[in-house]
């Protein structure tokens, strides 16, 4: 069922199960669980990590591996404290924050109905603006002077490095410079798990051009983002562009998409793709007295290059994939009666383990050994889990519900015990449709390395 023919109720339901399952088996739980948690704050178990990578891998090669005219950078999450008063985040990096008088909780006045607190009725103070950087100090010595800040967003570190990459690659407009990388902001209300965080992860691509090119390549860098998200398993119609009205955008942009997402909790932004014009450069050249301005030796014109911004969360990618992927069905179990069965339905690209390899019986030393065999061949191809614990059948649905693409059992006809011509081969099983083939061990590398690309 579409998320928005679900009640508030359902919806609210299928996010617990969400949740619930991501701690489970593994994918995200709050940081600090054990001392009460902290809030905003979430860490990646095994799958989580997987997951993650391979999101990033895949923006990765998307958008630098596979591309002439992109290149990467990895720069510090602590820099010089110009930098940010330069780019305007010291003076304007800051959300309207309002406080219930009664119960003291404090909330971002957009995200607030009236003028009292709906739970108790306190009233609510005047909007105070709150800046979002968290501040630190560098050295032994903790004054203004040695004041810091943990980088709200990594953009910065590739504007001031542009004379760097320049110089270094000699590429010319348009051209553009990727990161991924941690940021940090002091949300006033995190919420629905690891969608809006105090520390999370971007991925971010600023692509520099002459100024006449900037609305031509927002329309360009718009469709390449939507193709992305639907190449790694998010269907086309869940998948949402929201022009941002004037006053809802920066005021340097000359223009800005929301690319959104029909999350369980209502439509909401995925990526940015913005049109910032070269404000950012203007700004760090003006501050710091350097030029970052490019000049073509072709036309012997010296210009500061203006830039369009796709700009995405890996934290919110994390989550949309597993939204998108999380379904339930009915299966029969071992004895053939139906029963729930639940099923992360990831791209096998998306998937953190690709393929599940079990001996039918753990206690069949003649099983296991083959069973070990396959996972060794397997494993320079591709992240594959060994499991024996359990009815075949259990060990499906554990699989199942993470997402794992393909599974794959060493039986007694493995062993050539039912016929010769069954010898060296196995039952592959497909997650989603859980039809099974029989198939020679010798051509599974070759098989599920093209299914899972």
């Amino acid at each position: 069922m579409a998320t928005a023919e679900l009640s508030e109720r359902e919806t609210g339901n299928l996010m617990e199960k969400i949740v619930s399952l991501a701690k489970r088996r593994g994918f995200f739980f709050q940081s600090s669980e054990i001392y009460g948690g902290i809030q905003g704050i979430w860490d990646y178990g095994p799958l989580g990590v997987a997951l993650r990578n391979n999101i990033k891998r895949a923006w990765w090669r998307t958008n630098v591996e596979l591309r002439d005219d992109v290149v990467g950078i990895d720069a510090g999450i602590l820099m010089n404290p110009r930098v940010w008063v330069a780019s305007g985040h010291v003076q304007n990096f800051t959300d309207p924050l309002v406080e219930c008088k009664k119960c003291h909780q404090r909330f971002r006045a957009d995200q607030v109905s009236g003028p009292r607190h709906e739970e108790d009725g306190g009233e609510f103070t005047e909007a105070q603006q709150f800046n979002l950087m968290f501040k630190t100090f560098m050295g032994p010595v903790e004054n203004s002077s040695t004041q810091v800040y943990l980088r709200p967003e990594t953009a910065q570190g590739i504007f001031v490095n542009f004379a760097n990459i320049l110089t270094s690659t000699r590429l010319r407009p348009p051209f553009g410079i990727a990161q991924i990388g941690k940021a940090f902001r002091n949300e006033i209300t995190p919420g629905n798990s690891i969608f809006r965080m105090r520390e999370f992860e971007q991925m971010e691509l600023e692509y520099f051009c002459r100024a006449e090119e900037g609305m031509k390549l927002l329309e360009y860098w718009k469709e390449e983002r939507l193709k992305f998200y639907e190449d790694i398993g998010i269907a086309r119609d869940k998948l949402h562009v929201l022009t941002v009205p004037d006053e809802g955008r920066a005021f340097y942009s000359k223009g800005t998409y929301d690319i959104e997402y029909d999350f369980p909790f209502g439509r909401q932004e995925l990526e940015g793709v913005a049109y910032r014009t070269d404000y950012d450069l203007s700004q760090h050249q003006k501050a710091s007295g350097k030029s970052l301005e490019y000049f073509d030796e072709e036309t012997k014109q010296k210009f500061i290059p203006h830039v369009v911004e796709p700009s995405a969360g890996v934290d919110r990618t994390v989550l949309a994939l597993i939204c998108e992927a999380y379904t339930e069905d009915e299966a029969p179990d071992d004895k053939g009666k139906m029963e729930t069965r639940t099923v992360l339905r990831f791209h096998p690209r998306m998937a953190p383990i690709k393929c599940a390899v079990f001996p039918l019986l753990k206690n069949k030393e003649d099983l296991v050994a083959k069973a070990k065999a396959i996972v060794d061949l397997l494993r320079p191809h591709m992240f594959v889990f060994y499991d024996e614990s359990g009815a075949i059948g259990r060990r499906y649905r554990r699989q199942d519900e993470i997402g794992t693409p393909f599974g794959i059992t060493v039986d007694f006809e493995t062993l050539g015990e039912k016929g010769a011509e069954l010898r060296d081969t196995v039952t592959l099983r497909e997650r989603d449709s859980m039809k099974q083939q029989r198939v020679a061990i010798k051509d599974l590398a070759n098989i599920l390395v093209s299914r899972i690309s």
